[in-house]
């Protein structure tokens, strides 16, 4: 193969990532936990907290489950993001481990 064929085949590939990463980005994903619902986007940032049925019943002394529930919450939906991330871009990860 020459150089010229590998830097075309390189584009594209780098052109097929950054399309994969905007869709990624730009997607909505759901965490919840009991009392809370969470939406972030694929870049993490948190675009809605919503407390549930319930969370709007507990007493003063329960705001730290309350807390506790809210970053269940978020990190479920962060772990969403990375499968989602992972499930689509790992194969060019391990592309370029052959190139290094």
């Amino acid at each position: 193969m020459n150089m010229q064929a590998l830097m075309k085949q390189a584009q594209a590939m780098q052109k097929e990532i950054t399309g994969i990463k905007g869709e990624i980005d730009n997607s909505i994903f759901e965490g919840n936990s009991s009392l809370v619902s969470v939406k972030v986007k694929g870049t993490k940032e948190i675009v809605e907290v919503k407390f549930l049925e319930g969370a709007k019943d507990l007493a003063n002394d329960d705001i730290s489950m309350l807390e506790d529930m809210v970053v269940l919450a978020l990190n479920d939906a962060f772990a969403k993001v990375d499968k989602t991330t992972e499930q689509k871009m790992g194969k060019y990860s391990s592309m370029m481990n052959g190139l290094m």
